[in-house]
């Protein structure tokens, strides 16, 4: 009998990346990865104005370029037995769609408007929107926040929604919907023609978009439309029904059979969100907070839904049944940079080289052969420095407060420096931040009666970065294993896609059978964990006033 194979996409915030695996054992046959162009360029984006927007065609073009270039590497036999195609991608990332459900930006009148592009997880431009919708929650019986923490965020859905239609008469005028990346990328591939036909996948609409079993999907109408007249009737055009990631999306349509070379026969998934497939490929189990680590981290906790009884957790992010595994309920927490304070410190200490070092004598690539140098020799210099309760002290909201208690207002800050604090220094106070946040979330965890039983650490901080790692298990007092794979989103986009085909009943079953399993573990050093559990009650300390400080004036 001829092997399996099935594909894993998966978008990330720089580029798409795509596996083939072998459906029997999870092993990876090829991979490519595209970087988005114009992203890479920095079009359409306004940093001062936490506006990061993507363009359609970044999308499109990676998805044909990994999945052609992994297909010849695997060669002619791989390419007859592709079975199915999961995607996962980034998120809350959505975009304004014509009835088609073609994107505005691709439609010439829109091509070069930011609004009308995908508006990426890291926006934060609809702050003010945001307050609204949590003031605006309080005034109805029911507490349609519940199940998103008690507090929405200006990453997500309506947020952006209301700030885009408000904001631009001409996009407002000419949008007929709203969609995820993730449900998007399905719909394409399977050539749906109206943006009725597309399905919705259970992952971003209950962390994100305030659908819910307990309210029959959306809020009512009348939540919308009293908030603002511009969301009247806008419900009617989005979606009652959702699905879970292990059910079908479709067949590959004959454009794409015919770009990608592959089969209408072809298998394409449902979507979902980048950490929640990734916890699965992860191999995510009931208790264990998969931490995915990178640019910023989401952490996913699942539990068995007859276990949850009603519970639910203040300032976390999400409680969906089935968003990870089907018949669990999914719990999403995270912060909103990890990753990126490393790169903001790196960038900090590089710009002398970038803008003050004459380039005739320091052509750019020894420039940048220095500046990739400067978090490896960081991370080496800060692990000898003797860890006591005076270190410098930093809090690691440079991107705002994903979780617990969403506050995208609030700003990071470095304290404790003297004279004699350099760069080292500075940096482990900045990795030590970014740990003691993990712990916050950790904790708001178990107050609230989740028990976290350990840590699964996914991503590639994870992979490559010890020093962290190590830090992370002192500051939590916990074990922390290290998933083996180098991509494990990816990994957990092939098992669902593995599922949609058939080939395995359940998502558990190819977790089992696709899984790479772990091949590092950091344990807790007792003496730094005493030391720095004293530093977290001072990070709290320094964090509540920041809080305040930012506070209404």
């Amino acid at each position: 009998m001829s092997k399996k194979y099935v594909i894993g996409i998966d978008y990330g915030t720089d580029s798409v990346r795509c596996i083939i695996v072998d459906a029997a054992n999870g092993q990876e046959v090829a991979s490519s990865q595209f970087q988005y162009q114009r992203w890479k360029s920095g079009l359409y984006c306004n940093p001062s104005r936490n506006e990061f927007r993507q363009h359609p065609l970044d999308y499109i073009e990676g998805l044909e370029y990994v999945i052609t270039d992994s297909l010849k590497k695997a060669g002619e036999t791989v390419r007859e037995n592709i079975k199915a195609i999961s995607i996962d991608t980034t998120g809350s990332t959505p975009v304004a769609v014509d009835e088609s459900g073609t994107p505005l930006s691709l439609l010439p009148a829109f091509q070069d408007e930011p609004d009308a592009m995908f508006i990426l997880w890291k926006d934060h431009s609809s702050v003010n929107q945001m307050m609204e919708i949590n003031t605006h929650a309080k005034l109805f019986d029911t507490d349609y926040l519940r199940y998103v923490g008690g507090i929405y965020s200006s990453e997500w859905f309506w947020s952006k929604l209301l700030h885009v239609l408000r904001k631009n008469e001409a996009v407002r005028n000419a949008c007929y919907s709203w969609v995820e990346h993730c449900d998007w990328m399905p719909f394409l591939l399977t050539g749906g023609k109206h943006v009725s036909e597309m399905k919705r996948n259970v992952c971003t609409a209950g962390h994100k978009g305030l659908w819910s079993e307990e309210w029959n999907g959306l809020p009512p109408e009348n939540f919308f439309s009293s908030l603002d007249p511009v969301l009247s009737d806008f419900t009617s055009r989005l979606y009652k029904q959702t699905f879970t990631a292990d059910k079908p999306a479709g067949n590959l349509c004959s454009v794409w059979a015919e770009k990608l070379g592959l089969s209408k026969d072809v298998i394409i998934g449902i979507g979902a969100m980048d950490a929640h497939m990734g916890a699965v490929g992860g191999q995510i189990a009931p208790y264990y907070l998969s931490k995915v680590i990178g640019t910023s981290t989401c952490d996913i906790l699942v539990a068995p839904s007859k276990e949850m009884n009603g519970k639910y957790v203040p300032g976390i992010c999400g409680l969906v049944n089935g968003s990870v595994i089907p018949g669990m309920i999914g719990m999403e927490a995270g912060q909103s940079a990890f990753g990126d304070i490393y790169a903001w410190f790196k960038n900090l200490l590089a710009w002398p080289l970038k803008y003050i070092l004459d380039k005739s004598e320091f052509p750019d690539d020894s420039i940048n052969k220095i500046i990739d140098k400067i978090i490896p020799e960081l991370s080496d210099s800060a692990a000898q420095i003797p860890l006591n309760e005076d270190n410098e002290l930093s809090v690691d909201w440079l991107n705002g407060r994903r979780t617990p208690d969403a506050n995208p207002l609030l700003k990071g800050a470095v304290t404790g420096l003297m004279l004699c604090t350099d760069a080292p220094r500075i940096f482990r106070s900045l990795v030590e931040s970014t740990c003691l946040g993990s712990k916050a979330i950790v904790d708001r965890f178990i107050e609230q009666g989740i028990p976290v039983k350990g840590i699964i650490g996914i991503g590639g901080i994870a992979r490559k970065s010890p020093f962290v790692m190590q830090m992370m298990a002192d500051v939590l007092n916990m074990p922390i294993k290290i998933n083996k794979s180098e991509q494990t989103s990816a990994l957990g986009a092939a098992m669902f896609a593995a599922t949609a085909a058939g080939i395995y009943e359940k998502v558990e079953n190819a977790m089992d059978a696709m899984g790479q399993g772990f091949d590092m573990e950091y344990f807790p050093d007792d003496e730094k964990a005493k030391i720095y559990a004293k530093r977290y009650d001072r990070y709290k300390k320094l964090g509540a006033y920041i809080q305040l400080m930012n506070g209404p004036r």
